[in-house]
């Protein structure tokens, strides 16, 4: 057997319950290597750079699933190991062209044979939340090349919300509908204000037979449609009629009598930078044995489209992830970049890290070099980086082409300051900002004053969403994973930040500067300017 990954301790915040009863059940999944281990990626930067003849020819599931899957020793070999430990084919399910396996209902006592582990019952210090792990696990040598990475084995965090504490409105002044902004820095960041500083007003949507936003819940936070009509009515009057659809994923629920702050923020302020586009907000849960992303992205990637624009407002510290799952997460995240989907998710509201962090710890899945992070600002005139905004260099991710220039001008700014505290080498977050304090919202029946990375997410989203509207009005395809385009001839649609700065880590933290920077990326985004820059682009095949 050889090591995969293992914890020299207990993570953070985790305590052990000891052994699970005896009859306790888990359900495995197991991420399987790509024969063409590097097809899905090149194929991925092929489609994704507007100077390539491939560009915006999105591939299909059946594509995708030809691109990712594993080599057929792989899969031989792989179920010949879980016969050797008496696991049936009954219990085996494939998916994604056999590229990845879900085994249901594994006593605990198999599971600890089968990768050489021991599982035992975790609990968590502040929320109470109860999960079956283990601190390490193996694989016998022979699969080393064949398998990814096992989950769940030792992925110990749950979901973490990017949204601070919520305060009831103050009197303070806000911008009504119609109105130009006030350019106080205390005053609520309204809709108005939002559409206005992004150039989104005078848009209008017409594909949205074709266009739709996903926005993605977890810790069992449902939106309202009592809330979403309080909001579009006081904010978006024309959008009184505003809706979504459900999709419950691995058992997710969907209650709106108990909405979550964190849902009623994102479907409110996407919903509102896009009316009428279609929404669906993906209810997934989160259960002791199973795991969100892979559930939530095993789902989506099954289905035989996906939506043009997701927005996500969870992510966890990256030293919180095991790398291989990690790598593995990120690879699902490509193919739904490949399928055409632009991929949003909050860079986190830390700055560079936590408490009396030893290093900087970004966010991941936002430090996935396949989704576009999103980082925060403040102040509408002009904008600043908001200090929460957070930013940083992945440990396990390497910079990726598309931003190797931007990233390198930073650093070589940036000189020995640091040192140590990050990686270099590593991909950097955020691409990209937008407001992200008080932003009102309703909650309850209530109205809430925001502040987080989980309102500049959705705003983008928005953003984002609009120009899809626009593309597929014209009869071309959507723009799906957005990175290549932005470092490059998207530039022209951003506005530079370069004043404020995210400290944590008892540091300073990075500061805003002209061009690039961990703390709000290339800037923020201009609608209006955007679109030209994509008039101005190369032609692209009809979708």
């Amino acid at each position: 057997m050889r090591s995969e990954h293992s914890w020299k301790n207990i993570p953070e915040n985790w305590v052990s319950l000891g052994l699970p009863i005896a009859d306790t059940t888990i359900d495995l999944y197991i991420a399987l290597k790509p024969y063409r281990e590097n097809a899905l990626v090149d194929a991925l930067n092929e489609i994704s750079d507007p100077g390539h003849s491939r560009y915006g020819v999105h591939l299909s599931r059946e594509q995708v699933t030809d691109l990712v899957a594993p080599h057929p020793d792989t899969i031989q070999l792989v179920h010949s190991w879980l016969e050797h430990h008496r696991i049936t084919s009954s219990s085996v399910s494939v998916t994604h062209g056999g590229s990845f396996l879900t085994v249901t209902a594994v006593s605990v006592s198999q599971a600890n044979d089968l990768l050489g582990a021991s599982y035992q019952l975790y609990t968590h210090t502040k929320t109470n939340e109860t999960i079956v792990r283990t601190l390490g696990y193996s694989l016998p040598v022979v699969l080393h090349g064949h398998v990814q990475t096992v989950a769940p084995t030792t992925f110990f965090s749950s979901p973490l919300t990017q949204w601070q504490t919520p305060r009831k409105r103050s009197d303070v002044a806000a911008v009504r509908p119609g109105k130009s902004p006030s350019r106080r820095d205390d005053a609520d960041v309204t809709l108005a204000s939002l559409r206005w500083l992004y150039s989104t007003v005078t848009y209008v949507p017409s594909a949205m037979d074709r266009n739709k936003v996903g926005v993605t819940g977890y810790n069992e936070e449902y939106p309202s449609p009592a809330d979403l009509k309080s909001y579009m009515l006081k904010y978006r009057p024309d959008g009184i009629d505003a809706t979504y659809v459900v999709e419950l994923v691995n058992g997710g629920k969907y209650d709106p009598s108990n909405p979550g702050t964190e849902a009623n923020l994102n479907i409110q302020l996407s919903e509102g930078m896009t009316y009428p586009t279609p929404h669906i907000f993906y209810s997934t849960k989160t259960s002791p044995s199973g795991d969100h992303f892979l559930a939530w992205l095993n789902a989506v990637l099954g289905g035989q489209n996906v939506p043009q624009t997701i927005t996500t407002s969870y992510g966890f510290f990256e030293n919180a992830f095991p790398r291989r799952y990690a790598i593995q997460v990120c690879y699902l995240f490509a193919q739904l970049g490949a399928r055409g989907a632009s991929v949003l998710f909050a860079s986190g509201d830390d700055g560079v890290g936590r408490g009396d962090c030893i290093r900087f710890t970004p966010i991941f899945p936002a430090t996935c070099p396949y989704v576009t992070a999103v980082g925060a600002t403040m102040s509408l005139g002009p904008e600043v980086a908001a200090s929460l905004s957070g930013g940083g260099f992945s440990d396990i991710f390497q910079r990726p082409e598309y931003q190797q220039q931007a990233v390198s001008t930073f650093l070589d700014n940036l000189g020995h300051q640091y040192s140590g505290l990050y990686n270099p080498l590593g991909r950097g977050i955020p691409d990209i900002s937008a407001q992200a304090r008080r932003i009102p919202i309703f909650h309850k029946g209530e109205e809430d004053i925001l502040k987080g990375t989980s309102c500049s997410a959705p705003i983008v989203s928005g953003i984002i969403s609009l120009l899809n509207d626009y593309r597929l009005s014209q009869g071309k395809p959507p723009l799906g994973f957005l990175n290549p385009w932005l470092y490059g001839g998207g530039l022209n649609g951003l506005n530079d930040i370069v004043s404020g700065s995210n400290p944590g880590c008892n540091t300073d933290g990075f500061s805003a500067v002209v061009g690039w920077d961990p703390v709000t990326g290339l800037g923020t985004p201009d609608f209006l300017r955007l679109m030209h820059t994509l008039d101005q682009g190369s032609s692209n095949p009809p979708e």
